[in-house]
C-alpha cells in the first residue's frame, strides 16, 4: 500500500505533469482565469486520466501485448482518449449548458492534451500494474486540478492588483507559473 501512496504523491506533486513536466498547459493558462471552471476542468481531466488509464492498462496487457503489436499503442490510446472526450463532451453538454460554454475549446481539446496522453504512456513506460496505474492517474489528476485550483485563485487576485499595464494578462501568469514551480520543487525531496 506504501508503494501505491508514493506513486500517487509523486505524481501529484513531485512529478507534477504541469508544474515538473510541462504536459497540460493549454488549459493551465486558458482556463485558469476563474476558480469555478479551474476546478471543473481539472475534475474532467482527471476523470479523463483515470477511464483512459484504465482502458489503455487493458488493451496494452490483453489485445496489443498478446498479439505482439505493442507499436500500435499510440494509435489505441489516441482512439480510446477521443472516445472518453467525445463522452464527456455529450455529457457535459447536454448537464450543464453554462459549465460547457465556459470551457469552450479546451473541452474538445482534451482529446490532444498531451497530459492525458502522457499518464497513459507513463504508465507504460514505468510497466505499473493495474492498481499502480490507477495510483499514477489519480495523483497526476489530483495534482493537475491542484495546480489549476492554485493558479485560478491568484490570478483571481491578480485581476484586482495593481498589476503594470505591460505584465497584465499572460505575461504575469507565466512569471507566476515559474514561481509555482519554485514552490513545487520543494516537494521533491519527500519521498527517498
Amino acid at each position: 500500500m506504501s508503494g501505491l501512496l508514493s506513486i500517487f504523491v509523486s505524481m501529484a506533486l513531485i512529478n507534477n505533469l504541469i508544474l515538473v513536466q510541462f504536459l497540460g498547459l493549454c488549459p493551465f493558462f486558458g482556463v485558469s482565469r476563474k476558480m469555478s471552471v479551474a476546478a471543473s476542468m481539472g475534475l474532467a481531466v482527471s476523470a479523463v486520466m483515470f477511464i483512459a488509464s484504465v482502458a489503455a492498462w487493458l488493451i496494452n496487457n490483453y489485445i496489443l501485448m498478446p498479439l505482439n503489436i505493442e507499436y500500435m499503442n499510440i494509435i489505441a490510446y489516441v482512439l480510446v482518449i477521443a472516445t472518453l472526450v467525445q463522452l464527456l463532451d455529450i455529457f457535459i453538454k447536454r448537464t450543464n449548458q453554462k459549465l460547457y460554454n465556459s470551457f469552450g475549446i479546451y473541452l474538445a481539446l482534451l482529446v490532444t492534451n498531451c497530459a492525458v496522453m502522457g499518464i497513459v504512456l507513463i504508465n507504460e513506460q514505468e510497466a505499473y500494474t493495474f492498481l499502480e496505474s490507477l495510483a499514477a492517474a489519480l495523483g497526476a489528476g489530483a495534482g493537475f486540478t491542484l495546480v489549476l485550483v492554485i493558479m485560478s485563485g491568484i490570478r483571481e487576485r491578480l485581476v484586482t492588483s495593481d498589476v503594470p499595464k505591460s505584465m497584465q494578462g499572460l505575461p504575469v501568469a507565466f512569471l507566476t507559473a515559474a514561481l509555482l514551480v519554485l514552490a513545487f520543487y520543494g516537494f521533491t525531496g519527500i519521498l527517498r
